[in-house]
């Protein structure tokens, strides 16, 4: 295996733990406004990702940075031409980080509402977003012979993409409302159960239906394995929800979205972004890659980074891993004065 194909498989990597980790967060930010009947259990929510939610971000960083060093082509085409929709999603984020934080600078109710609001929004919108960009990613763009999308932004919004958007939002919520269900105590425990159960539901028609289409436009023998494993995944996930089995469920709808993501890997393998211009005209590993001297100091940097940053996210959630509730917010937290 040539290290540009070691490189890409990193980046998948990178990109599956980044869905796997923001995806449940994203879907509590969503729930913030579909589960929580008041202000201590919209409380609740967001300090289930209060302690990791700017940790689980590190592997977008890391995705970003090491699509840029590794394939610069790709990089480049990719974020010239999904430049207003990759702008939305990174001022959506910017947006989330400021809420989370300042929600508890003041007490005022109209002051926490407006950024629980935002909180809301930026969830929704980079989970659907994400889905879209992906969808584009593996259908193919408008790329000419020098490599440049040629194409506008109503291009991305084509059906394919659209739908791809529909499942990551229901799955990032599913994903979100079993980890609510896991990270909880008392009736919002059970509210979240019931919530996942709709959603997942929900979830596996769309992506069923995402997932074939994806099959019969590039799929092979792998991809096909790794269908079958998202849609088995998803359904013992669901199962698992409605015996109570909330690690269980979680573990198993993460395994939903990585062998998702990893189909769609292995559609596009070897192209990175397809052209449907022209075929020849579709950046792949080889001509989208930086010079071997470049990619071999990468690998022995992430040889020596990954295993530290594994390790202290690691700690991280192990420290954080005891469930909440109501009744762990202060009674000035509850009525305002959170922090």
């Amino acid at each position: 295996m040539e290290l540009h194909d070691v490189w890409f498989v990193l980046i998948a990597v990178l990109w599956t733990g980044y869905f796997f980790l923001e995806g449940f967060d994203f879907g509590v930010g969503i729930l913030t406004k579909l589960l929580a009947r008041n202000r201590p259990e919209r409380r609740v929510l967001i300090n289930t990702i209060g302690p990791v939610w700017d940790g689980n971000e590190v592997w977008l960083l890391t995705a970003g940075g090491a699509t840029f060093a590794a394939f610069p082509e790709w990089y480049a085409t990719l974020f010239s031409g999904f430049y207003l929709p990759l702008l939305l999603i990174l001022v959506c984020l910017i947006v989330r980080g400021v809420a989370f934080e300042y929600r508890a600078k003041r007490p005022e109710e109209n002051w926490q509402r407006n950024w629980e609001t935002a909180i809301f929004w930026t969830s929704l919108l980079p989970a659907f977003l994400w889905g879209v960009a992906f969808g584009n990613i593996v259908w193919g763009v408008k790329i000419d012979q020098r490599f440049e999308y040629v194409g506008d932004v109503w291009d991305l919004l084509n059906p394919y993409a659209l739908l791809g958007g529909l499942v990551t939002l229901t799955l990032f919520t599913f994903h979100g409302a079993v980890f609510t269900a896991l990270k909880t105590v008392g009736d919002i425990r059970a509210r979240a159960r019931r919530l996942a159960l709709g959603v997942g539901l929900v979830a596996a028609v769309v992506a069923l239906a995402f997932l074939l289409w994806t099959q019969a436009h590039s799929g092979d023998g792998k991809s096909l394995v790794a269908l079958i494993v998202a849609v088995a995944a998803l359904g013992a996930a669901l199962v698992a929800n409605q015996l109570g089995r909330e690690g269980w469920a979680f573990a198993l709808s993460g395994v939903t979205i990585v062998a998702a993501v990893a189909m769609l890997f292995l559609s596009l393998f070897p192209n990175v972004m397809p052209s449907t211009l022209n075929g020849d005209w579709s950046l792949t590993v080889t001509n989208a890659s930086s010079s071997p001297y470049t990619l071999k100091i990468m690998t022995w940097c992430a040889a020596i980074a990954t295993p530290i940053v594994l390790l202290y996210q690691g700690w991280t959630y192990w420290v954080f891993r005891k469930r909440i509730g109501t009744q762990h917010i202060a009674p000035d937290a509850a009525a305002g004065a959170a922090h």
